[in-house]
């Protein structure tokens, strides 16, 4: 290593402390990578979802390319936590199908609500409300939301490839896929080769299976087509649209507003319940269970919300991805940084994001999955209330596809069952509140 390599090293030990956290520089520049590639499908995906709902294609993929440029940046720089933000595909969905095509808003009256989400979101981190209500999800919630997203990511990952399709049959919601096609066959395969590489220590275990298979993929998938390495990202009136264009005094609107407060209750669980779920797999929590650097972490998400409607795009948030690059080794924000860069890079490089189809990064994903669903083990079956609330927000995550949903209905449980159990001391108002808050907001959301 020359003396300029070995300076620069240095600098990047210093400031994002790699040593301190049992890191380095290649251990993170692999886990940066390999998260880029389980995310880079939402530059697919959030303009394919905001496109049908009137956004303009171009300007869609310019500004969500930003956006995770813009947030990784953030969390990676000054959070200094292997997180990275993008588009959420929860809220991308909320935002197209239900203010735009449900209710009828215009374009640019939805991007001034995901504008005032944003400053709402991070008026609530800034002040503390975020980090209060992180302090106050009790342990077994807290283990069961990690549990829970596991099993969202499996189905997640499954769905994506095939093995796992909505049911055709009247009775079950779901049945398995077509088992021999090429997608499912090679996302098995992968995960299979993920495991022995894992267990054998080989570093970048999950990129390189990645890699492997979008190679096999350009081979034998007719699908899966070189379509050219550089391309220059189209910055003209069509590129630069929704620069700008939110409409906030539209949506201000007494029609409007409530809209704006769902995004804000689904965002602050969505992401709190991710963030911690993430950190708690690279093993980012202090003595008290709490998240290192947390605060910085829930406002670097919600800032990240200002920025995209602002630019033109659906709120932000932490991506559940992120523990692809835990798991692949990640534990500072280097592995953030490299996330960001990145996805600045593909505004000129388009055309190398299809060239990592979904059967490539399923294996990692439900490789993550699994290894999240370790969290059962953390479960205190002592406390039999608390645990049994943790299995109920984790299997209720995945069987409404809503961690909102797992996390409302576990607190629920949990402040009922303790009040039958005779434990009602061991309740703090924190927690009651939240609960109080979420069932009011759900019983409020189906009334309408």
């Amino acid at each position: 290593m020359s003396a300029n390599q070995s300076a620069t090293t240095g600098k990047l030990d210093n400031y994002f402390k790699l040593t301190a956290r049992g890191t380095t520089v290649r251990k993170e520049m692999i886990a940066g990578l390999t998260t880029f590639l389980a995310m880079v499908y939402s530059v697919i995906v959030v303009p394919s979802m905001l496109g049908q709902a009137g956004f303009p294609h171009t300007a869609v993929f310019i500004a969500t390319c930003l956006v995770a440029g813009f947030g990784s940046l953030l969390m990676g720089l000054w959070a200094n936590l292997p997180m990275a933000i993008g588009c959420a595909i929860s809220l991308t969905a909320f935002t197209a199908f239900s203010l735009v095509l449900g209710q009828h808003i215009s374009v640019p009256v939805a991007l001034g609500a995901v504008f005032l989400m944003g400053c709402l979101f991070t008026l609530f981190s800034l002040t503390g409300i975020r980090t209060w209500i992180l302090k106050n999800i009790p342990i077994g919630i807290a283990h069961g939301a990690g549990i829970g997203i596991g099993l969202f990511l499996l189905l997640i990952a499954a769905n994506s490839v095939g093995l796992v399709v909505k049911n055709p049959l009247a009775g079950l919601p779901v049945a398995m896929g077509e088992f021999t096609s090429f997608s499912v066959l090679m996302s098995l395969a992968g995960l299979a080769a993920i495991f022995g590489l894992e267990k054998r220590k080989v570093p970048g275990g999950v990129l390189l299976v990645i890699i492997a298979i979008s190679i096999i993929g350009l081979i034998f998938d007719p699908n899966v087509k070189y379509q050219g390495f550089f391309k220059m990202p189209q910055l003209g009136e069509e590129g630069l649209a929704l620069l700008f264009a939110m409409d906030i005094k539209g949506a201000l609107q007494p029609l409007v507003l409530p809209s704006v407060l769902a995004l804000v209750m689904t965002a602050i669980f969505d992401a709190t319940g991710t963030i911690r779920a993430v950190a708690g797999q690279a093993n980012l929590l202090d003595k008290r269970g709490q998240i290192i650097n947390g605060g910085k972490a829930l406002t670097s998400d919600s800032v990240s919300s200002i920025f995209a409607g602002a630019i033109g795009a659906a709120p932000a948030a932490v991506y559940v991805e992120s523990a692809a690059g835990t798991a692949a080794g990640g534990k500072t924000g280097l592995t953030a940084t490299v996330v960001g860069i990145l996805f600045l890079l593909i505004l000129f490089l388009s055309p190398l994001s299809y060239l990592v189809p979904p059967y490539a990064t399923a294996p990692a994903l439900m490789y993550v999955g699994l290894l999240m669903l370790g969290n059962v083990t953390k479960l205190d079956f002592s406390d039999f209330v608390d645990a049994m609330s943790g299995m109920v927000c984790a299997v209720f995550i995945v069987l409404t596809c809503n961690i909102v949903t797992g996390i409302m209905l576990g607190f629920g449980c949990l402040v009922i069952g303790r009040i039958f159990a005779g434990e009602w001391r061991k309740l703090n108002i924190g927690t009651v509140l939240i609960a109080i808050a979420l069932v009011a907001f759900y019983a409020g959301h189906w009334a309408i």
